[in-house]
């Protein structure tokens, strides 16, 4: 049996890549199941869960691309789990349903920038990977549905960040309908970010990947914290201090220190690759 996954990265900027890459400091992890539509079962949710693990833990990564082979991203829970699932009691479906929470929080929580990649359907606990990265490219004829009450059940440990990704507004509609949307709609609810032609989605993916590794990796990690750090917060002294302490730590630091000089000085940063 193929593989679910296949993990490569091009190493750190600095280094020579054993793997003949050309050292730019990017993981890809990549959904190989094509044949059964990338769909989900418990060890595709264990294998990817250490999988982005081991980019958080890898210091030659600096930025995590989630992208998929076949006709769809992912077509949510495999037939053969879902009757696994049908028998299972209600503690060992909590323990099941953990596992998936662990995997998306895994994704959310990491520091490192992450690109979604989208180049057919996302349904379901795929709808959840898109949302837990940051940035989402898709093609389009990429389309996306929250399927779940379909079968009776609900999107529940995605819900966090899909509701964060598209709003409660859209979220009431399309939990409870389980419509598919295109993606252009899915850009205009915020779930994407880019759409693009099919022929060029791995062209438009290379120019973010571009964009991203222009800019200072310090501060590209310090800038997704700060997100999460003021998102929903009350602007007062407690959370002004918080926001002077962090842009002071980061003029500080040897990197600040030098993104300003280069500017100053009209030259490319250290880090660049220009």
């Amino acid at each position: 049996m193929q593989e679910a996954l296949k993990i490569s990265i091009d190493e750190g900027r600095n280094k020579e890549s054993s793997i003949g890459s050309d050292g730019r400091g990017v993981g890809y992890i990549t959904l190989t199941r094509g044949e059964i539509h990338n769909a989900f079962d418990d060890q595709l949710i264990a294998d990817l869960t250490s999988a982005f693990a081991a980019m958080q833990n890898n210091d030659d990564v600096e930025i995590v691309v989630l992208n998929a082979e076949g006709k769809s991203f992912s077509a949510g829970a495999d037939l053969n789990w879902m009757r696994r699932m049908a028998d299972y009691s209600w503690q060992e479906n909590f323990q099941d349903s953990q596992a998936l929470a662990k995997l998306m929080n895994t994704i959310y929580s990491m520091t490192k920038p992450t690109v979604c990649v989208v180049q057919g359907a996302a349904y379901g606990g795929g709808v959840g990977l898109v949302a837990c990265c940051d940035i989402v490219i898709a093609s389009e004829r990429a389309s996306f549905c929250l399927s779940e009450v379909k079968l009776g059940l609900i999107p529940a440990v995605i819900s966090p960040y899909v509701v964060k990704a598209i709003g409660e507004r859209q979220a009431q509609r399309y939990f409870l309908t389980a419509e598919r949307f295109k993606a252009n709609q899915a850009k205009a609810f915020g779930l994407v970010h880019e759409v693009t032609a099919e022929d060029e989605l791995q062209n438009k993916t290379n120019e973010i990947i571009a964009t991203l590794l222009s800019n200072g990796p310090q501060a590209v990690v310090a800038a997704k914290d700060l997100i999460r750090a003021v998102e929903g917060k009350t602007i007062n002294q407690e959370l002004m201090d918080e926001t002077a302490k962090r842009i002071a730590d980061i003029r500080a630091s040897e990197q600040g220190k030098e993104g300003l000089n280069a500017f100053l000085e009209k030259r490319p940063a250290n880090w660049s690759k220009e």
